[in-house]
């Protein structure tokens, strides 16, 4: 008998249940979770996604921005069904590697190697050992706030508080998790966000320990506020000056252009992460960079001074599926799709007058964040939200749902190539609604 039928609970309750009974919280990824319970999605197609109770939802998370195509894209589908009967994965290479690699090297010509891995906290944590095998220094210097995945070294300072993060002149590196070695603590140089003079102040102190520099030039965790020129000008410098490399996180900023963000700033980084979206809608990472660098990664002439192994890596399936995807991310496709974000942020800006809210909105290209707060935040510490802020946040991000609109827990947007003008037309009108509900809390 159906759960709902024998317990009165809607389907997605009694799946929770089951849940939790076999996963520590329920789930696998914490990002699912929503009171009281998660949602179970039954389908996707396009830019909609139905769940088990049969409710359709505008999807502006995209599985947090790796779907760029939407779901259940026909030629993802067509090519992988056609590889699933040819074979999943092979302990010899398959040409449909080869095929992708000179792909993404040809989208960028920072690109002039590439390896391929199997998800973004991968491909971070892959640049990070590479950037020290080549430059033989133990540090890597990161900015505050950043999320770059689930590394030790990477994820340090990313939910750091008022309480524990130290003097801007001199920010803390915090962990996130229980039982993080303190020695991988000091390796990591923790760096405040789009602030030159204390940034190359920072950085002088560890120069001759410095492996590299790790940055994402539209940090999702820092509000979605794109890097500053000059602050990403500083660093190229810098790290050229001092024997440093410069490591770009793209993970999820490659879908801004052909050849990621990083071709706003007319910068080549020395060492580019990806993810996500370049997976076709499966798992993926990928490390690409100069020749000289990469070459920390090759075996034909002896050990290497960074062997990089992956049973999935590569694997035909998800290389075909991120060919596919990628072949159909055009320049026509990139600029339709910030197009349709620029739309947004404009008609997200014209429902928060309308409402009569102290809001904001901030993105670029095809991302946006709503923010509770009359002016964007420019750092971390100005984008860290009190307890009480992220939960009047979170009580948008309901309403958001409710009104058929799936977004990012912190009201954050990640288009896909499937929406039209109406389905950001049609979304403008729920944030309207929703900052409406919320007005007298503000």
């Amino acid at each position: 008998m159906d759960a709902k039928l024998q317990t009165g609970m809607t389907r997605s309750a009694a799946l929770f249940e089951r849940a939790k009974a076999v996963m520590p919280g329920g789930c696998s990824r914490n990002t699912i979770l929503r009171k009281p319970h998660p949602i179970y999605a039954e389908r996707g197609a396009g830019a909609y996604v139905y769940d088990v109770e049969g409710v359709r939802r505008t999807d502006f998370a995209n599985n947090v921005a790796s779907l760029i195509h939407g779901h259940a894209y026909p030629p993802v589908v067509a090519a992988v069904s056609e590889q699933l009967r040819r074979g999943t994965a092979f302990t010899v290479g398959t040409e449909a590697e080869i095929e992708y690699a000179e792909h993404m090297c040809g989208r960028n010509p920072a690109f002039e190697k590439i390896r391929f891995v199997n998800s973004g906290t991968e491909a971070v944590m892959g640049s990070l050992k590479a950037a020290r095998a080549f430059t033989q220094k133990p540090k890597i210097a990161k900015v505050e706030g950043a999320y770059h995945g689930l590394y030790d070294y990477a994820e340090a300072s990313q939910t750091a508080k008022p309480e524990n993060w130290g003097q801007l002149e001199r920010p803390s590196s915090v962990a996130v998790s229980r039982g993080t070695p303190q020695h991988a603590l000091d390796d990591v140089v923790v760096i405040p966000f789009n602030d030159v003079e204390r940034a190359l102040s920072i950085l002088d102190a560890q120069r001759d320990e410095l492996a590299c520099v790790l940055i994402d030039l539209l940090p999702h965790r820092i509000g979605v506020v794109p890097a500053a020129e000059d602050f990403v000008r500083a660093l190229r410098l810098w790290t050229k000056q001092n024997g440093a490399l410069l490591v770009f996180d793209e993970v999820i900023t490659f879908r801004s252009n052909v050849g990621g963000a990083q071709q706003w700033y007319d910068i080549q980084p020395d060492i580019t992460a990806f993810g996500k979206m370049i997976g076709g809608g499966f798992p993926v990472g990928g490390i690409a960079g100069r020749t000289d660098v990469m070459e920390v990664m090759n075996p034909l002439n002896g050990p290497a001074p960074f062997p990089l192994y992956g049973t999935f890596s590569a694997n035909p399936v998800t290389m075909t599926a991120g060919h596919t995807a990628m072949k159909f991310y055009d320049q026509e496709a990139v600029d339709r799709l910030n197009a349709l974000g620029e739309r947004a942020r404009r008609f997200i800006c014209e429902a928060i007058s309308a409402a009569e809210v102290t809001a904001c909105v901030t993105g670029r290209g095809s991302m946006f964040r709503i923010h509770l707060s009359a002016d964007a935040p420019q750092t971390y510490r100005q984008a860290y939200l009190s307890p009480k802020r992220a939960a009047l946040l979170s009580t948008l991000v309901g309403h958001l749902f409710d009104g058929g609109l799936l977004m990012v827990e912190t009201a954050t947007g990640f288009l896909s190539t499937a929406m039209s003008e109406q389905d950001i037309d049609d979304m403008a009108a729920v944030v309207l609604n929703a900052l409406r509900k919320i007005k007298p809390y503000l």
